[in-house]
C-alpha cells in the first residue's frame, strides 16, 4: 500500500466529521476535509459560509490553514481528501487550487471522494498546470 493511499484511509473519517460541522446555511453544500502532513498528522477543515458569499472559506482551504496555524511548514503536507455527501466526487475550486499548490508538497496528492463509489485525484501539475508562483512577485 502506498503512503498515499494510506493517507487516504486515514483521512476519510475525519473529513467526513468535517463535512457534518460545515456551517452552509444558504448552499446546504456540506464540505469537509482533511490533510495530512510528512509527519503523519492530521488537520480538518469545513466549508463556512458567508451571506457576503466572498467571504465563504472552502474547506480545503480551512484544512491547510488549520495546518499552517498548528506549525505545519508549507510543502510538508503529503495528501489532502475532499469529502461532499452525496454521488459526485467534486473538484476543488480555483482558489483551493493555487493555495494548495503553494502549501502542499511537490508530489503530493488531492483526493476527492462522496458517499457513492466516484473517486477523483490530481497531482499538483493536474489540478493547477500554469500557477502562480512566489518568485513570479520578484519580477
Amino acid at each position: 500500500m502506498s503512503r498515499h493511499e494510506a493517507a487516504i484511509i486515514r483521512l476519510e473519517p475525519h473529513a467526513k466529521t468535517a463535512a457534518g460541522r460545515s456551517y452552509s446555511p444558504y448552499s446546504q453544500f456540506r464540505v469537509g476535509a482533511a490533510v495530512i502532513s510528512e509527519a503523519g498528522r492530521v488537520y480538518r477543515g469545513c466549508n463556512v459560509e458567508n451571506a457576503s458569499f466572498g467571504l465563504t472559506q472552502c474547506a480545503e482551504r480551512s484544512a491547510l490553514t488549520a495546518a499552517v496555524c498548528d506549525g505545519a511548514a508549507p510543502g510538508s503536507l503529503t495528501t489532502l481528501l475532499i469529502y461532499t455527501p452525496g454521488q459526485t466526487a467534486h473538484s476543488p475550486c480555483g482558489a483551493c487550487r493555487q493555495v494548495m499548490h503553494e502549501l502542499m508538497a511537490a508530489d503530493s496528492l488531492v483526493v476527492s471522494c462522496c458517499d457513492g463509489d466516484e473517486t477523483r485525484s490530481w497531482t499538483p501539475s493536474e489540478y493547477l498546470p500554469d500557477p502562480f508562483v512566489p518568485d513570479a512577485l520578484l519580477r
